[in-house]
Order: C-alpha cells, then sequence, then structure tokens
C-alpha cells in the first residue's frame, strides 16, 4: 500500500497538505501512532506516524516543530497523518517543516479514527500473490485458479479481465495504459476514446481523486509511459485487497507483453542503425525490415524523439515512442534507441486494414494527425519531462529511409526549439515548416548563431548601442517590406534618418538592401540571433 492510497480512500476522508508525487508513491511498511516531541526512536523504516499533536501549542519555538518533523524523515517514515482534533486545523508551522525536511503531510479529520486508519493500512497491504500466504487472498480460490490458467494459456486481455470481475457482478472495468489506450474491457465497458481516458487517469491522481471511480496502478515500478491502470468508473462494493490482486494479475500479464516485446529490440535497433548510416545496403535493409515484421516495400514514415539529455532519456523516448504508436492499431512499427541519443521508429504506413477510428490505410497524413492528436496525452504521463518528436515526409521504399530519418531529426530540432521556448511538448513534422523561421529552427543552435554573426557582422556585437538602434532599424524595415515611409512611422524618425541608418547596415553587413537575396540573408540571420 503506499500514501496515495490512503488519500483515495472515501471513507478515511484525509486532506493533503504537502506531498510532492515521489513521497506520495512511497510504500507504507506499517503504522506508529505517538505524542512523544522526538519520536525517532520507536519508528521503523517506511512507517507513517500518526499523531494528536497534544505535544505541539501555539506558544512553542519553530524549532520544536522542527526536531520533531526531522525524527521522523531521519526514521524514514513514509508521511505524517496529523489529527486536528486538538487545535481544529493542523498548524502552518508543522506544514512548512514538513517540506522542508521532505515529509509528506496529510490531516486528518475529527471524525476519523486513528484506529480506522491503522486497519485500513493492515487489513489492506497488498504486494505480489505468488509471495502471499494463501489465507491473505482476498480472491475466492476458484477464481484464483481460473486466472491461473488463463495467464498459463495465453488468454487475450479482454477474457482476463472479464473472468476477473465476474465474481463481483461483472461491473464495467477497464485495463488503461498511460495515456489512455484501452488494453482491455469488460463487456459491460463501453468504447472510451484515449483522450477521455487519459483526462480520468490524470483526475484519478491524488490531488483530484474521483470519489466515484476506482483507478489502480498496475504495476508500481512501471515507467511513467509503461504504467497500466485498472480503472472502475463508477462505484464497486469490493475490498480494496481483492481490487489489488486483480491489478497483480495484470502486472504478470504485462511482464509477459514486455518479455515478448524484447524479442524485436535488436532487430529494430539494426533497422535503425542501417537507416542511419550514409549509404545504407540495398540488400541489407528488406532484410531488417521483414526481421521487425515489416513490409519490404513502402510507404514508411518515420518518427524521432527527444526526452533531453538526461540519463535513461533515450530508454524513457523509447518507451514513450512505443506506447503512443499503438494507439494506430493495423500500423505496424519498430521502435529503438538512437545510436547518437533518442529515439525513433519506422512506421509501415499502409501495413493493414484499420480498425474503427484509426488512420485510414496508406494515408500517411492521418498517422500524422492521429499523432498530433495524441501527444497532449504523452506529455501528460510525467509532469518533469517534455517529449518533443519529429516527423519525416513518406518514404516511398527502403532506400528512402535514411532521407526520411534525417528529416524526422531536422522536425525534431525544430520542435524542442519551438517546444523550449513556450515550455510545452511539441510534436513537429516536415510539412509543418512552411515559413523562413520554422525552416531555420531545425538547424542545430551552434550553427544558426554561427550564420548570424557571420551574416550580420559587426552588427553581431548588440551591446554596442548604436548597433543595437541599427538592428532595431533593420528588423523594422524588413518588416514594412522595406518602405521607407512606413519603417519611418513605425520607429517615429525621419525618412532622412532611416536612410542613414539602413546605408550604415549596408556599410557594416557589405550587403545592398536593394536586392531581395541580400534582404533575405539579413532576415534569416536576424531570425538566428
Amino acid at each position: 500500500m503506499h500514501v496515495e492510497d490512503l488519500l483515495r480512500l472515501e471513507s478515511l476522508d484525509l486532506t493533503l497538505l504537502w506531498g510532492s508525487p515521489p513521497l506520495l508513491a512511497r510504500e507504507i511498511s506499517g503504522v506508529t501512532a505517538t505524542d512523544l516531541e522526538d519520536p525517532g526512536r520507536f519508528l521503523q523504516q517506511g512507517e507513517i506516524v500518526l499523531s494528536g499533536l497534544v505535544w505541539w501549542s501555539a506558544a512553542d519555538e519553530e524549532a520544536k516543530t522542527d526536531r520533531f518533523v526531522a525524527a521522523l524523515r531521519d526514521a524514514g517514515a513514509a508521511a505524517l497523518l496529523a489529527g486536528e482534533e486538538t487545535h481544529g486545523t493542523v498548524p502552518e508551522v508543522l506544514v512548512d517543516a514538513c517540506r522542508r525536511h521532505g515529509i509528506a503531510l496529510l490531516s486528518v479529520p475529527v471524525h476519523t479514527s486513528f484506529r480506522a486508519i491503522t486497519d485500513t493500512v493492515y487489513l489492506r497491504q497488498w504486494g505480489d500473490l505468488s509471495r502471499r500466504p494463501a489465507d491473505h487472498y482476498a480472491l475466492p480460490e476458484n477464481v484464483r485458479g481460473e486466472l491461473s490458467r488463463l495467464l498459463a494459456d495465453g488468454a487475450d486481455p479482454d477474457t482476463l479481465l472479464t473472468r476477473a470481475v465476474a465474481h463481483l457482478g461483472a461491473p464495467p472495468c477497464y485495463v488503461l495504459s498511460a495515456t489512455g489506450r484501452t488494453i482491455a474491457r469488460t463487456p459491460a465497458a463501453p468504447p472510451l476514446p484515449a483522450r477521455q481516458a487519459a483526462r480520468r487517469l490524470k483526475a484519478a491522481a491524488p490531488f483530484a481523486a474521483a470519489p466515484a471511480s476506482t483507478t489502480l496502478r498496475v504495476d508500481p515500478d512501471a515507467s511513467p509511459y509503461g504504467q497500466w491502470y485498472l480503472h472502475l468508473p463508477g462505484p464497486v462494493d469490493a475490498p480494496p485487497r481483492m481490487l489489488h490482486e486483480i491489478a497483480e494479475v495484470f502486472a504478470q500479464y504485462r511482464q509477459g507483453v514486455l518479455r515478448r516485446r524484447a524479442s524485436v529490440r535488436v532487430p529494430a535497433t539494426e533497422l535503425l542503425d542501417l537507416a542511419a548510416a550514409p549509404r545504407p545496403g540495398s540488400a541489407l535493409l528488406p532484410a531488417a525490415l521483414r526481421a521487425c515484421g515489416l513490409p519490404d516495400h513502402g510507404p514508411y514514415t518515420v518518427i524521432a524523439v527527444s526526452m533531453g539529455a538526461e540519463e535513461g532519456a533515450a530508454e524513457a523516448g523509447a518507451e514513450a515512442l512505443d506506447e503512443v504508436l499503438r494507439h494506430l492499431p493495423g500500423h505496424r512499427f519498430a521502435t529503438a534507441r538512437l545510436a547518437t541519443g533518442g529515439a525513433a521508429a519506422v512506421i509501415a504506413t499502409d501495413s493493414g486494414a484499420p480498425r474503427a477510428g484509426s488512420p485510414a490505410s496508406g494515408a500517411p497524413g492521418a498517422v500524422v494527425a492521429v499523432l498530433k492528436g495524441l501527444w497532449p496525452t504523452l506529455d501528460a504521463c510525467d509532469d518533469a519531462t517534455l517529449p518533443y518528436g519529429g516527423i519525416s515526409t513518406p518514404a516511398a521504399g527502403p532506400q528512402e529511409l535514411n532521407g526520411a530519418l534525417e528529416q524526422a531529426r531536422y522536425a525534431l530540432t525544430a520542435a524542442v526549439r519551438a517546444g523550449s521556448a513556450g515550455g510545452t511538448a511539441q510534436l513537429t513534422a516536415v510539412e509543418d515548416l512552411t515559413t523562413l523561421d520554422a525552416l531555420l529552427a531545425g538547424i542545430p543552435a551552434d550553427v544558426r548563431t554561427a550564420f548570424g554573426i557571420h551574416a550580420l557582422g559587426p552588427l553581431a556585437d548588440d551591446t554596442n548601442p548604436s548597433h543595437r538602434m541599427l538592428l532595431e532599424t533593420l528588423d523594422t524595415f524588413l518588416a514594412h517590406n522595406g518602405s521607407w515611409a512606413r519603417t519611418a512611422e513605425a520607429l517615429h524618425l525621419h525618412v532622412n534618418t532611416v536612410h542613414y541608418r539602413i546605408g550604415r547596415v549596408e556599410l557594416l553587413t557589405g550587403r545592398d538592401l536593394a536586392r531581395l537575396d541580400h534582404k533575405l540573408d539579413l532576415k534569416a540571420a536576424l531570425l538566428c540571433r
């Protein structure tokens, strides 16, 4: 059981006063109730601490509260649950101390007893089904046996979920991926669009729990992009331990899925390495495509992804890309990390008849549209990371994969530049690069900088006030299509002054602003600054 699980229980009615997502994801090992000023020697690692705050008074110095919370931190406490009964509210000084020392703080209302919390933790903790004593199971013996047989026989996820909840009256139930993809649903559960499902998962976070629904992580150790969720949209009369055991069944199913996917990782890496080579071998590429389960004829679309330069970012990018591409039923693909960093995938655009609501076969543009629509759900998986992506135009055949990968990388660079400026995740297709600014955005930053410096000459030194003034005049002049009168009006200058300043620009840059190509050169240089 995790700290955030307590917040989802209506019966306890706890309130989160402070706690970051990693702290709320901490596993609870037990419970200690104490009102000692220094409880550290009585605490065990991972315990939640229940305190009525009898030890505190408004006249106390801040140091007393700080010592109490520091003792919890040093003992490795999972969270502090503070009762409201003694003082009416939880003191703000305690909230500040918990924030400083990194201890999650939950308030306990007067109508919730510490005994209820203790019973909830010890009765509803859950773990690996295979390691639990038989008398700790909540699922009936015959259900557990049937689910084990279904897992061993390779049953499809819909059948597995339907049988898992049959003894609960077959309520509507889903297993959803982190981006809202439906992995399994019961017959009573209507189809759920991915973006709507992703919103439900977001609403099920401990900060905005949806009391009428139940959402459980399937595998607490999974990454934000590989996580699955057991989601019951309506109220269900079942012990939480029973639902956790059903979730654990799907954790085992998910492990089997991951093992099968791992078998294509090596050929996918070889395919992307071949596509990245300057002179891809004509005989090797078709064989590499077939090894990945892809047709050896086009068209193909290539997408490249970046999660930053941090350790593990390339693996996260490959996992995120693999997840979002699974929203394209009927379209086979191969995903792998790139030797140069990041990840990429080759999509066989016409690789099968799509299901309802998926892109039309042989319509690469539809694939791009669907991916753009899904990108916000990928962004929502991990608040700490911004995923950027670039998509190529269709490659007619294997020999065009090298060029398509280069296009995807170029579009990715443009996406990173645009997204970093706006603080948002970005997915850019080559076909989006329809302006000079967009085209230049795909050029590496050091190349852009070098071009700007050399094209502008002395004007690139904008620490000189005179040069800043000339750059402003040049920018306004180009923005007004070289009109002397409109430039003068915009800058509140005399036309003769504009003529003088533009003359200085031409002298310092060696350009003739009566020529279109020179105007374009300087416009590009300004955009590259």
